[in-house]
């Protein structure tokens, strides 16, 4: 091919790249509005001096933050969620983990069937396991409480857990724990010294989400919660009343930016660990630790 005639093709394919390059922008750029704006709106009207959502405001005020935080049932519908997503999260971690493993390195008859339950609870709607939940409870007279909300919540995440290891733990290069045997290694420095260390990050988005999915759950919670109120039932019973709007942004506030906190400090701490190991990712140095 001549130069004159590849010069015309490289033009059109890097056109081509610009042209995807762009639609891929105005992709992202929808997606983050339609996740990020409500969350900005709520953000601004918490601090409007109005119990309406309107502009132009009627003035600035920090009112409703203090009114919500001086609340009794803010604070106990708080600290019931974060009990229960305390107790869940790390639950699932382990339980997802140890179901993931299974499935992705043993071979057995029901394997599929085993995993098929596994994965139900992701399709399943939360209503419906809600409901479920209720009805399981009150036919075993068991009381509804924290702890059944609890239960339920476990039974619905470490799924989600299961998944995302499985994920991780498909693309883990078998060699790696094949040397590690063969140097001496029993299981259970196989398991810490070179498999969990590769499985930090998926672990971590894991408790990330298990925590998230327990906190903000709200028909599971709402069936099954009995009369100790979680944040998300909290909200939709003030909601009913108006006057209560500004109050519920001025908290749903506070709780997404303490959550975003959260999750960039664990990616802080997970960026930190990762070059406190420096190499700890090449075989070489986890068997040799092994060693």
């Amino acid at each position: 091919m001549s130069p004159t005639t590849a010069a015309p093709i490289k033009d059109r394919a890097d056109q081509r790249m610009r042209v995807g390059d762009w639609l891929a922008l105005g992709l992202v750029t929808v997606v983050m509005v339609v996740l990020v704006g409500p969350i900005v709106l709520l953000t601004i009207f918490s601090f409007n001096d109005s119990t309406i959502i309107s502009l132009p405001f009627e003035g600035f005020t920090t009112e409703w933050y203090t009114t919500a935080l001086a609340d009794p049932a803010v604070r106990d519908s708080l600290r019931n969620s974060i009990i229960v997503a305390s107790i869940v999260a790390p639950a699932c971690v382990v339980l997802g983990t140890a179901a993931a493993w299974g499935i992705t390195r043993f071979r057995f008859a029901t394997r599929a069937l085993w995993t098929g339950l596994v994965g139900a609870p992701l399709v399943v709607p939360w209503l419906v396991i809600g409901v479920s939940g209720l009805v399981f409870f009150v036919y075993l007279e068991i009381e509804l409480s924290l702890m059944t909300v609890t239960a339920m919540h476990i039974a619905v995440t470490f799924p989600l857990v299961t998944a995302l290891v499985s994920a991780r733990l498909v693309r883990f290069e078998r060699s790696q724990e094949e040397a590690a045997i063969d140097l001496g290694a029993s299981q259970l420095q196989l398991m810490t010294k070179v498999v969990l260390p590769q499985l930090t990050p998926a672990l971590a988005a894991s408790l990330i989400f298990a925590f998230a999915w327990s906190f903000n759950n709200f028909e599971i919670s709402f069936f099954n919660g009995g009369y100790e109120e979680t944040f998300p039932v909290w909200v939709y019973a003030v909601l009913r009343r108006s006057y209560n709007l500004p109050v519920v942004n001025a908290i749903a506030t506070l709780v997404s930016f303490i959550q975003v906190l959260a999750v960039y400090a664990l990616y802080l701490f997970i960026k930190w660990l990762g070059k406190r190991r420096g190499s700890g990712d090449n075989l070489t140095t986890l068997v040799g630790g092994v060693r």
